[in-house]
Formats: structure tokens, sequence, C-alpha cells
């Protein structure tokens, strides 16, 4: 007697498995888990801002070279906290311009979701046409340019890091450094926003040399 045909079985994806080929990449989430804990230990060494703004410290430079020094020092010595201003002026520009702010984080998700993060294989596809690397690259590039130097994004940017990198400059330049304990061994690239540097380096450098 004949035994029954075996029909083939194709497995169905599960939700599990559709949500994990969907999730984010390991390199996304190297990159995130890493902002997270350089952030955390900058603000964890940042001076007291009761030093900061002692107002007894303060006192005019003598000279435009004696203003340099004392920005100089007090950058050194207040780095953290002169980042986290800058940061808090830019947040509040964008923050004031709704249209800059969805466009940039527009931009970067493009970025970070499309080129960098994205695994190369499947190809990209958008409106049912197949982008190569290299036109993935080259739309991201055009958009960028046109974001920053053709739209109202750039201005605001350009007006925001002036008027922080002002107000941190005048409070350098009529704050006198002599009380501050200054060490002289300190790398400038350590501790908040390092990630820019190094940091940023090691986490999407597998992702672009996966490309390449």
């Amino acid at each position: 007697m004949a035994s029954p045909a075996i029909l083939p079985i194709t497995s169905q994806p599960t939700a599990a498995d559709t949500t994990q080929q969907i999730g984010p990449t390991p390199a996304f989430r190297s990159f995130i888990n890493h902002i997270s804990t350089t952030v955390q230990t900058g603000f964890a060494n940042r001076r007291p801002w009761s030093e900061l703004l002692d107002r007894s410290a303060f006192s005019k430079p003598e000279s435009i070279s004696d203003a340099t020094l004392r920005i100089r020092k007090n950058y050194t010595y207040f780095r953290i906290n002169y980042l986290s201003l800058l940061a808090v002026v830019l947040a509040f520009s964008l923050l004031t311009n709704p249209f800059s702010l969805l466009t940039l984080s527009g931009l970067l998700a493009a970025w970070l979701f499309l080129y960098l993060f994205r695994p190369s294989d499947p190809p990209l596809v958008l409106f049912g046409r197949q982008f190569s690397e290299r036109e993935t690259l080259g739309l991201l590039i055009v958009s960028t340019v046109v974001v920053i130097f053709l739209t109202s994004v750039g201005a605001v940017l350009v007006s925001a890091l002036m008027v922080g990198l002002g107000i941190v400059c005048i409070h350098a330049a009529f704050r006198a450094p002599e009380d501050l304990f200054l060490d002289d061994q300190e790398s400038p690239a350590t501790g908040f926003l390092s990630f820019l540097s190094s940091g940023a380096a090691n986490a999407v450098a597998p992702a672009v040399a996966a490309r390449v």
C-alpha cells in the first residue's frame, strides 16, 4: 500500500519574528546607549552652577590678551556647563521655531534610519522605486544642503549658536579664574558630548563599513 504524499509546509513568520525584523539594529541601539551613558557621565561631572555664577569672582579684564586667557581657562574648567548652556540656547531656539525643529528632526531621522543604521540588504524601496546605496547617499546629501542653506533652519541654528557663544565668551572673559583649580592634563574631548568624536565614530563605523 503506497504511503500518502507528504506536502511541503511553509512556516509563516510569527509576530515576534516580524517585530525582530523591523526593530532597531544593534548598531543603532549601541549608538543610543553610548549617547545616554556619555550625557549622564558629563552631567555628573559638571561644575556647581553656584560656582559659575559667583558674583564676587567677576572683574573687568585688563586687556584683550587677559580676556583671551580667561576664556581658555574658564572653558577648560566650566566646559560641561558651557556646553549645557549652548544646548539650552539651541533647544530654546528650535522650540520657538516649530518648522525648523520638525524639519531638522526629519532630516536627522532620515540619515539614521535610511542610511547609517539601515541594513544594507534588502535595498531601500520608496514609492515603488528601488534606490541603490549611492543614490540614497546622494539624496540625503542634497536634502541636507537644501534644508541647511535654503530654508530658515540654517539661520536658526547659526543665530542660536552665535547667541550661545556670545554668552559663554562674555561670562568667561569677566569671570576671574584665579580661584579655580585647573587640571592642565584634562583632555578637552572628555565629558559632555564626547560621542561627537571618538564615541560616535565607534558606534557608526560598523554601519558605514558594511556599505563600503
